[in-house]
C-alpha cells in the first residue's frame, strides 16, 4: 500500500479526503461520508470573506494573515475548530473541547448538513469576531509552561486531536527533542514540513532522534 500523504488542493479535501489515512479516495472517508455538511460548513466560511487554504491536509481559512478556523471530518462527525479559541466570547454556549488535553473549548460539532443551515447566522457571528481580533491583532495571553512550544507546533496540534493527545502523552525529554529540532530553524514552512514528518514518531511515542527498533 501506498504511504499516505496529506493533499495540498482544497478541491480534494471535499472530493477525496485528506490524505492521511488507507480511506482517502473511499466511500468510507469522512469527508464523502459527511460530504454535504461539509459543503454547507465551507459555504458559511466563505460567506463570511476568509480566504480559504489548505493546512495540514485540511481546508483552513485565514483572514489578516492568521488562521482563523479549520473545517475537520471524522467517522461520528464533522466540525470547525478555531484557533486562538482563549479570545472567543461564546455567548450561546455552543463551543466544545475537542478533547481532554485541549485547553479551551475551541470545536463546533455537527452530525447533519441542516444543523449548519440552522445555525449559519450564529457562525457568522463567531466568525465576525474572530476576524475582528485577527484585524486588532489581538492574541490571547501566553500560558506559562515549562516547554515553550513554537507557534507552529501549537496550531498543528489545535487541528489534530489525536497529534495533541499523543504530544501530552510523551515524557518532557521526548517532547522537549521535538522542540528543539523544530526550533533549529526559523522558516516557517520548514517547521510545518517537519511536524508533518514527524507525526507518526510522535503518536508512536517516540522522541525526534528516535526510530523504530530503536529505545
Amino acid at each position: 500500500m501506498a504511504e499516505a500523504k496529506m493533499i495540498t488542493d482544497i478541491e480534494d479535501f471535499f472530493a477525496l479526503g485528506c490524505g492521511r489515512c488507507d480511506r482517502f479516495q473511499t466511500a468510507d472517508c469522512s469527508s464523502q461520508i459527511w460530504k454535504t455538511g461539509l459543503a454547507a460548513l465551507r459555504q458559511v466560511c466563505r460567506d463570511a470573506g476568509l480566504v480559504e487554504v489548505v493546512k495540514w491536509g485540511h481546508p483552513c481559512y485565514m483572514h489578516a494573515g492568521r488562521n482563523i478556523a479549520l473545517i475537520g471530518a471524522l467517522r461520528g462527525d464533522f466540525r470547525l475548530n478555531f484557533f486562538h479559541a482563549a479570545l472567543m466570547k461564546d455567548p450561546a454556549g455552543i463551543l466544545e473541547k475537542q478533547g481532554p488535553n485541549t485547553a479551551h473549548a475551541d470545536s463546533l460539532r455537527f452530525t447533519d448538513a441542516a444543523h449548519v443551515v440552522e445555525r449559519a447566522a450564529l457562525l457568522r457571528t463567531y466568525l465576525a469576531e474572530a476576524m475582528e481580533y485577527a484585524d486588532a491583532g489581538i492574541l490571547p495571553p501566553k500560558v506559562a509552561s515549562e516547554i515553550e512550544l513554537p507557534d507552529e507546533l501549537v496550531e498543528a496540534m489545535d487541528a489534530d486531536p489525536e497529534l495533541a493527545a499523543a504530544f501530552s502523552a510523551l515524557t518532557p525529554g521526548r517532547q522537549r527533542s521535538y522542540v528543539i529540532n523544530l526550533s533549529g530553524t526559523k522558516s516557517s514552512v520548514t517547521r510545518n514540513v517537519r511536524i508533518a514528518r514527524f507525526r507518526p514518531q510522535i503518536l508512536a511515542g517516540m522522541g525526534a532522534l528516535e526510530r523504530p527498533g530503536r529505545g
